[in-house]
């Protein structure tokens, strides 16, 4: 990659379509849903780490997601709220390139991430007197390591076939509210076919075996709630599923078709584009906090202790 072939700097132009003056209002619910995602994922990394009594396998996987989630909206929300209040959109392309890299790597670490907290949902319903020889905190950690070893070879992936082409059309706006391959790849010049048939199998992989195996693994957890002799607890386990799969499936979905749209060459609206990227990305990390921990009886009671006592907890 030479000075020559690639541009010094990029503009994130966001949504293309959106009058000046929303500007200021958009900056604003970007900054909200920013201060959100860092107070819920900060608190759920901060008390699966402080609390001792939640060093369990779920919790592990949950503190990582939280993480993941808090580090992708740190890499990107700050630039999109400068680029709407004070108009500073411009970026280095290496810094562009650099958010590629993190945008496509967590992205496929939330999603296998993902899976690996449904094989612990199936474990823990399917198997609940094996479940802590099955699942430890060990094993727990290994699979969230090979998480970041998969999602880390999707990142390079992304990040090489993106150097490897020419931008010398001195094309420099990005559609979008951060760098995405297909924003990066929609700068050059040249013919980028094959370059887009690489991300998009990628993406297929790294969205499409996650997503069978939690389906596979929550249609399963339904059928054995459904032949559970236990109505209430069959009913509350039915409620867990169906919030959980809710989030996976604004997870997926969109991401799924916007993949497939792009590949297809499929004309949409730039405006819907943009918005389908924010909903899926950062709605649910605002609410996998919710959902996944801060809706636990764990969770619910260390609280009520904070709230009942108002004296620092005992973190032995």
């Amino acid at each position: 990659m030479t000075n020559q072939s690639t541009p010094s700097e990029v503009f994130l132009v966001g949504f293309p379509s959106l009058p000046l003056r929303f500007h200021v209002p958009v900056s604003l619910v970007m900054l909200l849903v920013y201060i959100m995602s860092l107070v819920a994922n900060g608190s759920v990394v901060g008390l699966i780490i402080l609390i001792e009594s939640l060093h369990k396998p779920m919790y592990i996987a949950i503190a990582n997601l939280a993480a993941s989630d808090l580090l992708f909206d740190t890499i990107t929300l700050p630039k999109i709220i400068a680029r709407y209040w004070f108009n500073d959109g411009t970026m280095p392309f290496v810094a562009c390139l650099f958010q590629v890299f993190w945008v496509h790597n967590l992205g496929t670490f939330d999603a296998f991430l993902l899976m690996v907290m449904a094989m612990d949902r199936y474990v823990a319903i399917s198997r609940p007197f094996h479940y802590s020889s099955i699942i430890s905190n060990k094993h727990m950690v290994i699979a969230c390591t090979l998480c970041v070893f998969v999602s880390s070879i999707a990142g390079t992936i992304c990040i090489v076939f993106e150097m490897i082409l020419e931008y010398t059309c001195g094309r420099t706006r990005i559609i979008s509210c951060f760098c995405t391959n297909s924003g990066v790849l929609s700068l050059s010049c040249g013919d980028v076919t094959f370059s887009l048939l690489v991300v998009f199998s990628t993406a297929m992989v790294v969205l499409l075996l996650p997503l069978s195996f939690i389906i596979f693994s929550y249609i399963s957890i339904i059928r054995l709630m459904h032949s559970s002799t236990q109505l209430v607890q069959s009913q509350k386990a039915f409620y867990t599923c169906t919030t959980h799969l809710l989030v996976i499936a604004l997870y997926y979905i969109p991401r799924l078709f916007v993949y497939i749209s792009i590949q297809n060459r499929l004309i949409l609206d730039a405006d819907v584009n943009v918005l389908l990227g924010c909903l899926y990305t950062f709605v649910p990390h605002m609410a996998n906090p919710i959902i996944y921990c801060l809706r636990t009886k764990e969770i619910k009671h260390i609280f009520k202790n904070i709230l009942k006592t108002h004296v620092p907890l005992n973190i032995s």
